[in-house]
């Protein structure tokens, strides 16, 4: 399929790429991106080479497999990467190997091909609005590897868990964490519950450091210091 120029559209939509090499897999990965209002399919193809060869504008986000002929696993990403685009692998191999080779080449999002149509949309999405997206299951490779200092990676946690994970970071307790947030403590629990899914941290100390990691920690005010007793 070659590059398809829209003109005249009613608003901006975003505009994306698949380069699989499985038909099957290539045809349900168009019709999930198909069936959206804000998301074009550009082009397909089953391999770097023959996508290359569109000579698609940049700036796409590229729904990339990594055991494709030709180019493949990080050159894979780093040659669709070097044309301006943004790689989201989706991809049968999951080893920290795999994950990590492919976000240090430039990808911009992983995923597994056992992910759900919405979290590929959800990543789409993501990465087309500057953001980077790893499937809640692989995050924690990059969280517990000293390579992923390097890699800039945006934890798929909501606005709300955020600021969960800041207050307790903070040294707040679960009653402390529900009162500032005006929620009930079991809310606050099943939040914490849902990052310890997303992150692999299971310990208060280990997500703590994780705050910090991902800048989410707040420092502490510093208290007023009390003044002294005038002499009489």
């Amino acid at each position: 399929m070659a590059w398809q120029s829209h003109v005249g559209q009613a608003q901006p939509v975003i505009g994306v790429c698949v380069v699989e090499d499985h038909p099957l897999y290539r045809a349900a990965l168009v019709r999930t991106l198909e069936g959206e209002p804000d998301i074009r399919v550009d082009a397909t193809a089953g391999s770097v080479e023959e996508f290359l060869a569109w000579r698609v504008p940049p700036g796409r986000v590229v729904v990339l497999d990594l055991g494709l002929p030709g180019a493949h696993d990080s050159a894979a990403v780093v040659a669709v990467s070097s044309a301006g685009h943004r790689a989201l692998v989706v991809s049968a191999h999951a080893g920290q190997t795999e994950v990590l080779g492919a976000m240090a080449a430039g990808a911009r999002g992983y995923l597994t091909k056992d992910a759900e149509a919405s979290e590929v949309l959800r990543a789409v999405r993501a990465i087309a609005a500057g953001h980077s997206y790893v499937s809640p299951t692989l995050a924690s490779f990059l969280l517990e590897s000293a390579d992923a200092r390097n890699i800039q990676v945006r934890l798929p946690l909501s606005a709300r868990e955020r600021e969960v994970l800041s207050l307790l970071a903070a040294g707040e307790r679960d009653q402390d964490i529900a009162d500032a947030l005006a929620i009930s403590v079991r809310t606050v629990r099943s939040h914490l519950d849902r990052i310890r899914e997303k992150t692999g941290r299971r310990r208060r100390s280990e997500l703590t450091r994780l705050a910090i990691e991902e800048s989410i920690a707040q420092p502490a005010p510093r208290e007023k210091p009390v003044p002294a007793p005038r002499s009489r």
